[in-house]
């Protein structure tokens, strides 16, 4: 202990006070259970916190802020750790690991679920659809709520009922000082506004609210897949499919290679595809006949759009995007589907390397395109669809050609983007530039927030938004 905690200038009585503090465990490096603990989903990403504190409770996070900011020391978070900058781990930091934290209650007499920021989606899928209900959150099951929902967040039900964000009626929060504070419409406004959208940036939620919703069980839902040679024209359907499609319907557009899944043919593993991936959340008659041209369409190598829970079709792609390989990712939102758009994604798709890349289109366009700009920090109200341009694989050796598929392919498609960007989405090495980008004009609002919440930049292991004097 003593050599590990004195690397990054702690001596052992002063991280044994911090031991003391805690309900749960405090993790030095070489301890059972550290690199477990910082281990994240994207394997690029291989750094050594100082200090790892397994929180139980609201109580452990406050003693975990004050220790940070009373030692000088950087300070990460840990939910789900899957998102793609690896913003949760700090080399030398302090990281609050919340893994513990997975408490849920649903009130379905009031449709709000109260969540711990451990949970995972698959927790609160889990949770809500016992009661015939769902809060709008993303597409991995395996994603943290935390994360998600501080970042915007977008999924199935986004086209119905706004950014994640959007529906979140209050939240618990302790901030860059160490107190546990409510943050909601009604009470430190200024606050619920920046943390709906604004990242990490305004302290440590340890309660999510979130507004539910029904939905399910049973949804019209899963993917078709045709050849690459018949992407042109199953983008041209699905860019006019898209324009007139009720927000009950959402249809998610893929370029890819077949994986080896025994729903598409044998023949086509390893060969380049065009995937829709179907949630229809209408009344079943309508959803059924929504979905019968795209199923009528052309000659697919698979289909499994049918009846199905809503909970498998939350956890429909995550074999996508396992933990443990390389990530890197590109993307942009857009604002509608240009047809030359479309054909230059076509080209690019057709120059990937890696059979787990991919390029994806997801539609977003409804209920929050009906709110202010300003509405909530996260912004972006234009946006009809997310751009993603992912990558992953497998050896470092790999690295160099694949991150310069996704810059080339990025750099010829971003003139089509609204010039807004998803921050969840953006990677460890962007910077001002492209967090600009994803909040617009609410960035200097956010920069004003942070020099009331946490002037001194505590909360700084993310996206940052530097405090502005006011």
């Amino acid at each position: 202990m003593t050599s590990a905690t004195q690397s990054w200038g702690l001596e052992p009585d002063v991280v044994e006070s911090l031991r003391g503090q805690l309900h749960g465990p405090l993790l030095l490096d070489g301890e059972p259970g550290y690199d477990e603990a910082r281990t994240i989903w994207n394997a690029m990403i291989d750094r050594r916190p100082a200090l790892i504190v397994r929180c139980q409770d609201a109580a452990d996070v406050v003693a975990g802020v004050n220790y940070a900011r009373e030692h000088h020391l950087p300070l990460s978070v840990k939910g789900g750790g899957h998102n793609i900058a690896g913003l949760a781990v700090g080399a030398g930091s302090l990281m609050l690991e919340l893994s513990a934290m997975r408490a849920i209650q649903v009130d379905p007499a009031r449709r709000i679920a109260r969540a711990q920021p451990g949970c995972l989606l698959s927790d609160l899928d889990r949770e809500t659809q016992e009661h015939g209900l769902a809060a709008v959150l993303g597409f991995i099951s395996a994603t943290g709520i935390a994360g998600l929902t501080l970042g915007g967040g977008f999924g199935y039900l986004t086209r119905r009922f706004g950014w994640t964000c959007d529906t979140v009626a209050e939240m618990e929060v302790v901030t860059a000082d160490g107190r546990l504070v409510r943050a909601a419409a009604d009470e430190n406004a200024d606050l619920f506004w920046g943390l709906c959208g604004g990242g990490g940036n305004f302290g440590v939620v340890t309660r999510f609210d979130y507004h539910l919703y029904p939905i399910g069980p049973e949804i019209i839902g899963g993917g078709i897949a045709w050849p690459a040679q018949d992407a042109g024209g199953v983008l041209a359907m699905y860019r006019d499919w898209t324009a007139q499609a009720p927000p009950e319907h959402t249809c998610v557009a893929v370029l890819r290679k077949a994986p080896p899944a025994p729903w598409l043919k044998p023949e086509i593993h390893g060969q380049p595809i065009v995937a829709l991936f179907v949630c229809d959340t209408g009344e079943r008659a309508e959803a059924e006949a929504r979905v019968a041209p795209i199923k009528a369409f052309g000659a697919p190598v698979g289909d499994i759009v049918q009846p199905r829970p809503y909970r498998v079709q939350q956890s429909l792609i995550d074999a996508t995007q396992p933990p443990g390989r390389r990530d890197y990712w590109k993307s942009e939102y857009l604002p509608a589907l240009e047809p030359e758009l479309l054909a230059r994604l076509v080209e690019h798709a057709g120059r990937m390397i890696s059979p787990f890349s991919g390029i994806t289109i997801f539609p977003i366009g409804g209920a929050l395109n009906r709110l202010p700009a300003d509405h909530s920090a996260v912004g972006n109200r234009e946006a009809a669809f997310v751009l993603a341009i992912a990558c992953a694989w497998e050896k470092p050796e790999d690295d160099a050609a694949n991150i310069a598929w996704v810059r080339a392919t990025w750099q010829d498609v971003r003139r089509f983007s609204t010039g807004g960007t998803y921050v969840n989405f953006l990677t460890e090495e962007e910077g001002d530039e492209r967090i600009h980008a994803a909040y617009g004009n609410n960035y200097a609002r956010l920069a004003q927030l942070k020099a009331r919440w946490d002037p001194d930049n505590l909360f700084r292991s993310n996206k940052n938004v530097a405090p502005q004097a006011s």
